[in-house]
């Protein structure tokens, strides 16, 4: 990839342990999706937050970062492994509720908004339209592409964290154009009023179409909250990151 010098002394330590921790994983990705450059971005969503799946050593990997580092642009943190208030009354172990309050902790420590949400775009990280970000959390990456038209991939945990610590994102998959154009067109024939029908045409649509980007016509409106379940029913059956709704959602397609 071209990188900039502040991308390179960053590549080289200038910066920091969690700066050069972070834009390995950055230009790794680059280089493995064939990026060119990386681009700015103006928000984050950081999944990978629950002691069960961080395990010790990602707690390590987290406290290490949080060291020296800090995220630079919005950045808001994904559920968590159970509820952060009332985890006693729940049966929750304590050994197992002192580590997840440290992985908080650390995500705190990194400047995270620890909002706890898989739908950041209702409590204030709401990008803009042709915004670059880096989120992760399926349904909202699929909120963000499709309804909102803000461009970001897939991205995991690590790779998410690492584009909160730099700013920047390599330039790839859903960043580009070419790349969120429509494949198939889907026709609907029935009124579509209720979540319970937004939720079933979602599953319906992933399981059919799997990765494939649809254009969905007959649909002729769609609040929020059947656009959200929607995203999610699609995003779980399927393998999509974004889908067109005539006349309803922003990105134009062909």
């Amino acid at each position: 990839m071209n990188l900039k010098n502040k991308d390179k002394d960053i590549l080289n330590g200038k910066y920091g342990n969690a700066a050069k921790k972070s834009m390995e994983i950055l230009v790794a990705l680059g280089e493995i999706y064939g990026a060119k450059k990386l681009i700015p971005i103006t928000s984050v969503q950081v999944a990978g937050v629950s002691y069960h799946n961080l395990g010790d050593a990602g707690l390590e990997y987290l406290e290490e970062l949080a060291t020296d580092g800090k995220v630079i642009v919005k950045t808001t943190l994904n559920p968590a492994g159970m509820d952060l208030i009332n985890w006693k009354k729940l049966g929750i172990s304590k050994d197992f509720a002192e580590k997840q309050l440290k992985v908080i902790d650390a995500f705190n420590k990194l400047g995270i908004q620890t909002t706890v949400t898989c739908t950041p775009y209702l409590v204030g990280n709401k990008p803009n339209k042709e915004d670059h970000i880096a989120w992760s959390e399926s349904s909202a990456v699929c909120y963000a592409n499709s309804v909102l038209g803000a461009k970001t991939n897939r991205e995991g945990g690590p790779s998410a964290l690492a584009a909160a610590i730099i700013g920047k994102t390599p330039e790839y998959g859903m960043h580009l154009d070419e790349n969120r154009q429509a494949q198939v067109t889907v026709v609907t024939k029935i009124n579509m009023t209720t979540l319970d029908d937004f939720s079933a045409l979602g599953y319906a649509i992933g399981k059919k179409i799997e990765n494939k980007i649809p254009y969905i016509t007959g649909i002729t409106n769609a609040n929020t909250d059947q656009l959200k379940i929607f995203c999610a029913s699609i995003a779980t059956y399927g393998g999509t990151a974004i889908f067109h709704i005539e006349n309803i959602t922003p990105n134009k397609t062909k």
